[in-house]
């Protein structure tokens, strides 16, 4: 694959140099902040869309609450399990970073000396954005969306190809897919166990809900009738 981008007529290589060149025409505090968000924002962004679908599940309860709590959890694991795997891939792959092949690329971070194919950025997010689509559709789409995103920075920051981009997308997709009966198989029984908890339940769902949708809610009206009965046996 690596001697396939070093042919200035692959279209891998003609589109990089599209897509990095609207960095060099465009103004200095903008390539500052597409290289922060590349590099770090996106990361974030996913990370706080996960906690913010974990609120709104807890916060509606229901009884598949710690289903959702278990494909939620599953979505940060599934990319740190898709970057582990990513590691051979690299190794077997040795694809040089595209700004060490070819002149002229408008790098907006250094410091990038490892193999450029598969991204891990676009491995992660498309993990993660895979993990909450399937947690949640309305969120996995605002997900799925952040995942596109950060690949295209990848590719303007001039740090990456778009097939290391895609090749990042189909491997966080597959991991997370793939494994994910497994992983709800396991993960889904200590969501329930931890709902259970006294202590810990308010994670699964929140002490509101539980306390009226729970086993333990009483109906209006239940108290005086169950007292009603009490006098009426003592009679």
């Amino acid at each position: 694959m690596a001697g396939l981008a070093a042919s200035g007529s692959n279209p891998d290589v003609d589109l990089l140099y599209d897509i990095n060149g609207l960095a060099k025409d465009a103004p200095g505090w903008f390539d500052r902040v597409m290289a922060n968000v590349g590099e770090y924002g996106l990361l974030i962004a996913m990370v706080l869309l996960v906690l913010w679908c974990w609120w709104s599940v807890r916060r509606r309860g229901g009884e598949d609450a710690a289903s959702s709590v278990a494909a939620l959890v599953w979505a940060p694991l599934a990319a740190g399990i898709a970057v582990l795997v990513n590691v051979p891939i690299r190794g077997f792959v040795e694809r040089p970073r595209p700004f060490l092949d070819h002149q002229g690329l408008d790098v907006l971070v250094s410091g990038k000396t490892d193999f450029s194919f598969v991204s891990d950025h676009a491995t992660i997010t498309m993990a993660m954005g895979v993990g909450l689509f399937v947690a949640n559709r309305r969120f996995g789409l605002f997900g799925l969306g952040l995942a596109l995103l950060e690949g295209f920075c990848r590719v303007y920051m001039g740090v990456h190809y778009p097939t290391d981009v895609i090749g990042g997308f189909a491997l966080g997709t597959a991991v997370t897919l793939l494994l994910s009966p497994v992983a709800s198989a396991l993960l889904t029984p200590v969501t329930k166990a931890i709902e259970r908890s006294p202590r810990a339940g308010w994670l699964i769902r929140s002490r509101k809900e539980s306390s009226y949708g729970g086993q333990d809610a009483v109906l209006p009206g239940a108290r005086e009738s169950a007292d009603a009965a009490e006098r009426d046996l003592a009679a």
